[in-house]
């Protein structure tokens, strides 16, 4: 009998326990290791931040779900891992042994990096359901006194999508109100060109998004670094491509949201040949450490180079898509390993998104999601508006009813008609 420990219970986290749980012996045990007892669906946060959507909408209260499946659950943050001893200990003092564990923790938010940066300081943030929540109650505020808006990721960033959505959402959200002609608005980014997205572009995401925020009058600055945030005000500075400082500007802003840098989470951070200098967790193609043989991750915090030297550092994205094809790949190599065999899938790492607008949206598939691509498509409409609202229901009723089949693969093809869409693939 194996026992198989995963920690962290968001998207990753989630879905990995319940395909390990169709993967795995029935004597095999699965324990979940969570600071949140709820999953929240971060897709949705930018309509939080506006009132599209309660927090009711978007959570699963998942002991009961994990509870049906025989997953055990454990409500408690995480101490350290102790790979060298297969043990994991909590903050409360426990410690948990385990056969084979999977990191899924998801990242911590760098805020502190720059001064004044998050919700602490004086932008606001849509990673977190909390965030979203205070960044909905700044927003009620500045709807009473209009005046420049502020949207866009900070250098080391390596995710886009939801600034470019909670750009045109904020746009919608003022038009409705008849606001929008008293607030400018910038969007800020360490991109080299708008559409970037971590990921070179994707199809004409530059072309795409940049005649959106020219029909919506939305002035933008790219390979910029900001260098620190004061009440009202932000200091940044535009990049050549050599690296030096072209200008230093200070942008007012009545209303901000600036997307951080993620690194790794401390109690997984800092361990030699598990861990890079940024704390994400280091796997191989089959999403197994090479030094701990039986520590597997998935999600945003495994370790992926950036695609390339830009001149203000640009993470890469681990999308939804991306991140189910390393739960499959992982959860059956699990299976074989407890089964005697040796790990044999691969995620195939492709990229489907629908990032909505409020009235519109675009919609990408990058397959690989890495450059060169076999596909390189993207497109834009109020389609993605319908399909965004579409998925979130789906993700939504699935989770809830702690199914392991196919979140991400099953939603894209039947909403982008897509023929063949494989999450994981022998290698």
């Amino acid at each position: 009998m194996a026992h198989i420990v995963v920690l962290g219970a968001g998207l990753g986290g989630a879905i990995m326990a319940y395909e390990l749980r169709d993967q795995v012996r029935a004597e095999d045990t699965i324990t979940v290791v969570t600071k949140d007892p709820k999953y929240h669906f971060v897709p949705s946060n930018p309509w939080i931040a506006v009132g599209w959507r309660e927090r009711k909408d978007i959570t699963v209260d998942l002991e009961p779900t994990m509870k049906k499946r025989g997953i055990k659950f454990i409500p408690i943050a995480a101490e350290r891992l102790h790979p060298e001893e297969n043990r994991l200990e909590l903050v409360d003092g426990q410690s948990i042994s385990y056969d084979y564990i999977v990191i899924a923790t998801g990242p911590e938010l760098a805020f502190d990096e720059i001064e004044g940066l998050g919700p602490d300081g004086h932008t606001q943030s849509v990673c977190h359901i909390d965030h979203a929540e205070l960044a909905r109650v700044a927003f009620d505020k500045f709807c009473e006194n209009p005046g420049p808006i502020i949207v866009g990721a900070v250098q080391g960033a390596s995710c886009y999508g939801p600034a470019y959505e909670f750009l045109f959402i904020l746009n919608t959200a003022l038009r409705r109100m008849k606001i929008r002609d008293q607030v400018p608005m910038t969007f800020i980014t360490s991109e080299p060109y708008i559409g970037h997205l971590g990921l070179d572009g994707v199809g004409d995401t530059k072309g795409i998004l940049e005649s959106e925020m020219r029909d919506k009058h939305i002035k933008w600055m790219t390979s910029s670094r900001v260098k620190k945030v004061e009440d009202g005000k932000m200091i940044v500075e535009e990049i050549n491509d050599d690296g030096s400082v072209k200008s230093e500007k200070e942008m007012p802003f009545g209303y901000a949201m600036m997307l951080p840098a993620f690194r790794g989470i401390k109690p997984v951070s800092g361990i030699e040949g598990l861990s890079n200098p940024r704390g994400f967790t280091i796997v191989d193609k089959h999403q197994r450490n090479p030094k701990y043989r039986n520590v597997f991750a998935v999600g945003v915090c495994v370790a992926i180079p950036p695609m390339g030297p830009t001149p203000v550092p640009c993470g890469v994205p681990k999308t939804g898509f991306m991140i189910e094809s390393m739960v499959t790949a992982t959860a059956h190599n699990i299976g074989n390993l407890v089964n005697g065999k040796e790990p044999d899938q691969v995620g195939s790492w492709n990229a489907v998104c629908l990032a909505d607008f409020g009235d519109g949206g675009i919609a990408f598939v990058a397959q690989p999601q890495i450059p060169p691509r076999n596909v390189n498509w993207a497109s834009s409409g109020k389609w993605v508006h319908m399909a965004k609202i579409g998925f979130e229901k789906y993700f939504m009723r699935k989770m809830r009813k702690g199914t392991s089949e196919p979140y991400y693969e099953k939603a894209a093809m039947k909403m982008l008609g897509i023929d063949k869409l494989k999450a994981v693939k022998k290698g």
